[in-house]
């Protein structure tokens, strides 16, 4: 019989049996199926069916329920349209379920596996990084539920506008290049067909910041500190010329109080190397003075998981109270470095300070070189720190700077 929404009313489910299908006499494959259900209900619903590879295919169309005669015959038609041409609906579905498992997340996570289990692995800086843009939410967190084949170029372009908005263009710049890299990745290896980051606008990265601080702004900024984390904080980067990330996740446990001594491992240094520095008599003053809480190894930022965080709303008060503005925090790093250039540190011996591997330790002579110019930085360090001392006191500086000859310290 045809089936229509007057013929498919009078079934009911033969004696004995619990499934049934009944098909259409006009279209073959059409069909109208009743199942018996919990509390003597039966399910009624439409189905097409065909034969695929010598084996029996049946794709559920829908609930009879909601779906009428018509709209079912009709869809019934296009799937039995598909399969006269060679296609398999079923296929289709099944494999379309197996991508809808594999999600943006999942796969970064293959990738990121991947990358470590290279002969050559990246550094370890760069796998932080690569792991933050592709798997902090603030980043692609929008797109990290989605299957992965599905993610397109304007799905990307959103995102980039919002990264570039809310962190700057700088961070847009690199989350957009960590993503481009993660589909090659995935184009190679069989998971996507297409790199949907290639198209999208290329956030414009600023121009490489230039400002030094002049020494009466460096003695504003430093009178104007309070004894709060964010005073201290910011005097031991004049200090030390350490990056803000370094000195604001400070722990107990990379200090040697008695040594003198500050070691910042390998995963928390940007170029993946434990870097070692002395402290000076003011920085050590500064970390004795910062009280220690039981159970917790960071030295500030009480309540944060990671360290001092409060980073605009420290600046902002201090630009406010010492009337120096038109700078950023990594501003001070750049003027460290100067400043100790001017008092006449041979340049490897700042770039030592650093932790830059650059100039005289790149490439080869990094193998042969293995100097890590400990006389020479605690040295330089002594005489950065009298003279940060002079200046905040009005004194007389003590310590003088290396003779241009010999390179040597003087007194």
């Amino acid at each position: 019989m045809k089936l229509t929404a007057r013929t498919v009313a009078e079934l009911q489910l033969p004696p004995g049996r619990i499934d049934v299908i009944f098909f259409d006499s006009e279209m073959a494959g059409f069909g109208y199926r009743l199942r018996a259900g919990a509390g003597g209900q039966v399910r009624r619903s439409w189905v097409a069916q065909y034969r695929r590879g010598g084996a029996t295919r049946r794709l559920l169309l829908g609930s009879a329920e909601v779906l009428g005669a018509e709209r079912a015959r009709a869809a019934a038609k296009q799937i039995l349209a598909k399969v006269a041409l060679g296609g398999d609906p079923q296929g289709d579905r099944r494999g379309r379920r197996d991508k809808d498992r594999l999600t943006l997340r999942g796969l970064v996570a293959e990738y990121l596996e991947a990358k470590k289990s290279q002969k050559r692995p990246p550094r370890a800086r760069t796998m932080v990084e690569t792991r933050r843009y592709l798997g902090d939410p603030r980043y692609f967190g929008p797109l990290l539920g989605m299957p992965v084949d599905t993610v397109n170029r304007r799905d990307v372009a959103a995102r980039l506008v919002v990264i570039s908005r809310s962190s700057g263009a700088i961070a847009g710049a690199r989350a957009r290049a960590a993503l481009s890299t993660f589909f090659f990745w995935a184009m190679q290896s069989g998971f996507v067909e297409a790199n949907p980051v290639i198209g999208t606008a290329k956030p414009a990265e600023d121009e490489p910041r230039e400002r030094v601080l002049s020494d009466p702004e460096l003695v504003a900024i430093w009178r104007s500190c309070r004894d709060d984390d964010f005073g201290k904080v910011l005097k031991l980067l004049v200090l030390t010329g350490c990056r803000r990330s370094e000195i604001g996740a400070m722990r107990w446990s990379e200090l040697d109080l008695e040594q003198g001594l500050f070691t910042i491992p390998s995963a928390r240094s940007k170029n993946g190397k434990t870097h070692q520095l002395p402290l000076t008599p003011l920085a050590l003053d500064l970390i004795k003075a910062v009280p220690r809480m039981v159970g917790r190894d960071l030295l500030f930022g009480s309540r944060s998981a990671a360290g001092f965080s409060r980073w605009p709303h420290g600046k902002t008060a201090l630009e406010r109270d010492s009337g120096v503005t038109g700078w950023v925090i990594h501003d001070i790093r750049r003027t460290a470095a100067t400043r100790m250039a001017d008092l006449g540190v041979q340049p490897h011996i700042i770039e030592t300070i650093l932790n830059h591997v650059s100039g005289h330790k790149a490439g080869v002579a990094r193998i042969y070189n293995r100097s890590v110019y400990a006389n020479e930085v605690r040295a330089a360090l002594a005489m950065w720190d009298d003279h940060i001392r002079a200046l905040v006191e009005g004194g007389e500086r003590r310590v003088l700077p290396f003779a241009a000859a010999k390179g040597s310290l003087t007194s």
